[in-house]
């Protein structure tokens, strides 16, 4: 990983950007192509036939439906065929295992496992390419002329492995017709630094916080145990709003303009807040393609109930084959039901300190599930989050805490947007532009020495 960050951002990133400014416009999109494929090789060589074969049969459904636009039956056929497909590979990659040690529960089954590699990024891809065929069929995007173009945007590499879900609707124009600037190519510099700060300088050390802690859970205590599962509420949030930033940095540095996957979370006063400003391209994804298909709120209550569980029960799966995946989905929906229909009135009468406080208590105790896949250990994480009989704090998680107190800090005002603000006030000043340039080579420098000491610390959301 270190080697391969330090490659791509000294190597990699610069030839590319340096070939594709010097290939004509006619050709940056097939050069995008062959290059999103050759990036997509270096971590999975094994599967990039996989990834052209979802881009060809995606692309054929969408002209199929298209072509047979008069014909519901017909057209319908060609959009349920491609998306069985689709769901037919996902399930086959990443739920195989899954499925097979549930079913060996049963003591009359004994199934052997199948060592499959799960291909980085499959559930981003697999959803933006089921998004194209889809509106192809409703008629909300145009569809693609061009197999080198639908292949660029499926494979483009700053989104390819952990998005945001870019959907086709959103890039079309700009597929064909874009127009890179110097401004935004320095817009997507700053984004980009920025998200490499908030990964390397913020996310790996909450990470290793993280699983310090964790280690020895029984020797914590109460406080101890609550300082990990903070350190990976903060880890997971910049770990992967980092790649974002990073990939809507890379977009612009290309002429895109790819929608923002989040908007300070942490900051948010309910559960309903939070998944506004988390994660918004799934969200959204599964509101417009599942939620309203199922009926959303337009068949009564109890059926908008069921399609809610069903909704986070599916959010839970896709991030991971695993049952704790599933109980965080149905965790969130059943809290996201109950803010809707019981609580939204007496939350709205509490002072905005406590319904922050009540929130980042939630989604804490939510990260949880989602950190422990093994059932037993999640259960003992829950029992010792509030038992004082194991003290209030061990002796190593308070070393721990006093050596990462500073990062906490930063990690705590870096969520808020209060950077940001500050940063507004200043940025039509005639000299900002000094402040900005130092500020990403302190950050490529810090970040760069940074990797050359780390160990492997990937990603968090290569997985999904």
């Amino acid at each position: 990983m270190v080697f391969s960050s330090l490659v791509f951002l000294f190597a990699y990133l610069p030839i590319t950007l340096l070939i594709y400014y010097l290939v004509p416009r006619q050709g940056r999109n097939i050069f995008l192509f062959i290059i999103n494929l050759v990036f997509y090789g270096w971590g999975e060589p094994k599967l990039v036939l996989l990834m052209v074969f979802n881009i060809f049969f995606n692309y054929m459904g969408g002209w199929l439906v298209d072509k047979y636009r008069q014909d519901a039956k017909k057209k319908k056929l060609f959009l349920i065929l491609t998306c069985i497909l689709d769901i037919g590979i996902l399930a086959v990659f990443k739920y195989t295992g899954m499925i097979t040690e549930t079913l060996n529960l049963l003591p009359f089954l004994n199934i052997p496992t199948l060592e499959i590699s799960l291909p980085i990024g499959i559930s981003f891809y697999t959803f933006q390419t089921m998004s194209y065929v889809i509106d192809v069929y409703r008629d909300d995007a145009p569809v693609s002329k061009s197999f080198i173009n639908f292949g660029t945007y499926v494979a483009l590499f700053p989104q390819l492995i952990a998005g945001p879900i870019v959907r086709y609707k959103d890039v079309a124009y700009q597929l064909s017709h874009r127009k890179e600037t110097l401004d935004q190519f320095t817009t997507g510099v700053k984004l980009f630094m920025v998200g490499l700060g908030k990964k390397v300088l913020i996310a790996n050390q909450m990470g290793n916080l993280t699983t310090s802690v964790f280690a020895t859970t029984d020797e914590n205590g109460v406080l101890g145990t609550w300082i990990g599962i903070i350190a990976y509420t903060f880890q997971i949030y910049f770990d992967f709003s980092g790649y974002s930033d990073m990939a809507c940095g890379l977009g612009n540095m290309l002429g895109f303009e790819f929608l923002k996957n989040f908007n300070y979370p942490y900051i948010s006063k309910s559960i309903t807040e939070f998944w506004r400003r988390w994660h918004i391209s799934l969200s959204t994804w599964f509101k417009e393609y599942v939620y309203i298909p199922l009926g959303g709120n337009r068949k009564g209550t109890k059926r908008q109930i069921i399609n809610l569980l069903i909704v986070w029960g599916l959010t839970g799966l896709w991030h991971g084959a695993s049952w704790n995946f599933l109980l965080w989905g149905l965790y969130f929906g059943l809290l996201l039901i109950l803010e809707k229909f019981v609580l939204k009135k007496l939350l709205d009468k509490l002072p905005s300190v406590i319904q922050h406080i009540y929130t980042l208590f939630i989604v804490a105790i939510g990260w949880g599930i989602f950190y422990f896949t093994d059932i037993k250990q999640l259960g003992s994480f829950f029992a010792d989050l509030f038992n004082f009989s194991n003290g209030i704090i061990g002796s190593q998680a308070l070393t721990l805490l006093l050596s990462y107190l500073p990062i906490l800090i930063v990690a705590a005002i870096a969520s808020t947007p209060l950077g940001s603000k500050i940063y507004n006030c200043f940025k039509d000043k005639k000299f900002i532009w000094i402040p900005e340039v130092l500020f990403c080579v302190i950050i490529l420098a810090i970040s760069t020495a940074s990797l050359v000491n780390q160990s492997y610390n990937p990603f968090l959301y290569f997985r999904f």
